[in-house]
């Protein structure tokens, strides 16, 4: 395979090449920014689905229709509208048809049961629900029918109180006879008089950028969601500092399997798009032959990843013959890998640039990222420096976009350059809070701004952040604090180790002991006695796992990007106990 490294722009060129396109940053809402770039470039596709190609002007268009039937179905300014939906071309056309009308998306994880559903219902306070009919196993219509009979005529009723109206999308389950349907809101939207048509221009032209766009909840590994409220103008700026770190060139095409109703895929991919002209590749469930597959065809620049997912590719690269020389960006995140996994991406995918970077829904994404062209062991040892946002930039953060310090976990006092402490976050990307919960909004911003994570880590000398791990995960094995990240890393080192995911588990003598589960590098997985002795070379007793448990990396328990679930791993372990694998 011969690499595409030949072909790119340096970093610094491209980056120049942003910077000519946007001299000053222009503070728009999401609809402003989809039709700014359709006015440059309306017959360039954004979406490229299995089905058809969607071009920036057909989407501005679609979004238009959609917008002006909310309007006419009576959704105000702010008000709230919920979308359960996979990673459709409507979804990208129902995002920015909300956004012009002036409502805040609530987006969904599709994944979420009856009651899951209701809670964000009803917490967020939802007006309007788009939903699918249903998507694999789920069905969603049978899910209101139990949580709000008759929700087809009369909304949520007393369950969802807030509830007026559900539009179905139907995916092939037949939607619903006698409600309401996507294509007849469209439809609405299109028939619409000028009434509608000038509340719609009004709102379009009269949203301020720093109004909420968006409604996120956290995926989260323990704990009740809680609704991220961000920004138009916070969202935007993520992306574009996102297009500048990565150094777009113009056109970029990017893949991902990862929800559109994340921070992830949305911001680092959908809004970051806008700024070079570039199209997304959604797809609706991830299958590593069927990426190759969609690299291939689409002629892919860059693939949105997780560790799992990486491996999972790499495995199937291997089986199958694709042509993936497109392929010259990978972004992965949300969980560490070694320095011989990317070094098997570079080798075997041929793909040059490799980053990846660190954020939270509170933090519209990536706040950190390594460069595009940095040494792989930085990629596996940190996960980057404070994201410069270019003209998006804080010019009171020296162009950052966000800036970090640590402070003691249980006191919140500033801890000294370089010392290890829980990550605190402050800069114009970050949220003003979570919708209706004051106290968990106090409990994580501070007066100044200052935005506790909830993660452990430290700055090095050069800027970068090194996470060390959840302030949550730590546990006490024989009265000593273990942090489970270091024994990850210990454990990562064997060659036999692919991932490694550490939990404490309760012991009546300990009072907590160590359990590692592990992914193994190869087909067969190794001692665990072996894994055991490795540990006990390079960390103090009380660190050492007392118990090794197999899986393999598609059998993780994790949100719907990636985070591994170590609550599910704990309750996994717990049920097996006194056994050897999994």
């Amino acid at each position: 395979m011969v690499s595409a490294a030949s072909t790119l722009a340096s970093v610094s060129e491209r980056r120049q090449a942003l910077e000519a396109r946007y001299p000053v940053w222009p503070a728009l809402t999401l609809s402003q920014a989809l039709d700014a770039a359709a006015a440059r470039h309306p017959d360039r596709p954004l979406v490229l689905s299995a089905e058809r190609a969607y071009s920036y002007g057909e989407m501005r268009d679609w979004s238009r229709r959609l917008a002006a039937g909310l309007v006419a179905l009576g959704v105000g300014p702010g008000e709230h509208v919920a979308v359960v939906m996979a990673n459709y071309p409507e979804l990208v056309a129902l995002k920015f048809a909300i956004a012009r009308a002036g409502a805040v998306t609530v987006p969904v994880n599709f994944l979420l049961r009856r009651d899951e559903l209701a809670y964000v219902l009803g917490q967020s306070e939802t007006a309007v629900l788009v939903t699918m009919d249903s998507f694999r196993e789920l069905d969603y219509v049978g899910a209101l029918d139990e949580l709000a009979p008759g929700w087809e005529d009369s909304g949520g009723g007393e369950r969802l109180p807030h509830l007026r109206e559900v539009v179905v999308f139907d995916t092939g389950g037949g939607g619903r006879e006698g409600g309401r349907s996507l294509v007849e809101l469209e439809r609405l939207g299109s028939e619409a008089g000028d009434e509608v048509k000038i509340e719609l221009g009004r709102r379009e032209r009269g949203v301020d950028p720093s109004a909420d766009a968006d409604l996120i909840y956290t995926s989260g590994t323990s704990g009740a969601p809680k609704g991220v409220l961000l920004s138009h103008d916070a969202l935007l700026r993520s992306a574009y500092g996102s297009a500048w770190t990565r150094a777009f060139e113009d056109g970029r095409r990017i893949l991902f399997a990862l929800p559109l109703y994340h921070v992830f895929a949305y911001v680092e991919g959908l809004l970051a798009s806008l700024f070079s002209g570039g199209a997304i590749i959604p797809q609706i469930a991830f299958d590593p032959a069927a990426t190759l597959q969609a690299v291939q065809e689409h002629r892919a620049d860059e693939a949105l990843f997780v560790p799992t997912m990486t491996i999972a590719m790499l495995e199937a690269a291997q089986v199958g013959r694709f042509d993936v020389g497109s392929l010259r960006h990978v972004m992965s995140a949300a969980a560490p890998a070694p320095v011989r996994l990317w070094q098997a991406v570079r080798d075997q995918l041929g793909v040059p640039e490799i980053v990846t970077g660190y954020g939270m829904t509170e933090t519209s994404a990536a706040t950190t990222y390594t460069e595009p062209d940095g040494p792989l062991e930085l990629v596996a040892s940190t996960v980057g420096k404070p994201k410069r946002g270019g003209v998006a930039g804080d010019p009171s953060l020296g162009g950052l976009l966000v800036v970090y310090k640590t402070v003691h976990p249980l006191t919140g006092e500033d801890l000294p350059p370089g010392a290890e402490g829980e990550l605190t976050a402050r800069g114009p990307i970050l949220t003003h809070g979570y919708f209706a919960k004051p106290a968990e909004t106090a409990a994580v911003l501070d007066a100044g701004g200052w935005l506790r994570s909830g993660d452990l880590g430290r700055i090095a000398q050069d800027g970068s952040l090194v996470l060390t791990g959840r302030s949550k995960e730590l546990y006490k094995c024989g009265g000593e604090l273990v942090a489970p990240k270091e024994v990850e890393e210990c454990l990562t080192e064997h060659p036999r180790v692919a991932q490694a995911y550490v939990v404490g588990l309760a012991d009546e003598r300990m009072g907590e002991i160590g359990c590692a589960w592990v992914v193994p590098a190869g087909a067969e997985p190794p001692d665990p006695q072996e894994l055991i002795a490795h540990c006990r070379e390079r960390l103090a007793r009380f660190k050492v796992p007392a118990q090794i448990l197999f899986l393999q990396a598609g059998q993780l328990p994790t949100t719907a990007t990636g985070k591994v679930q170590k609550f599910r791993l704990i309750e996994r372990a717990e049920a097996l106990r006194g056994g050897a694998s999994a």
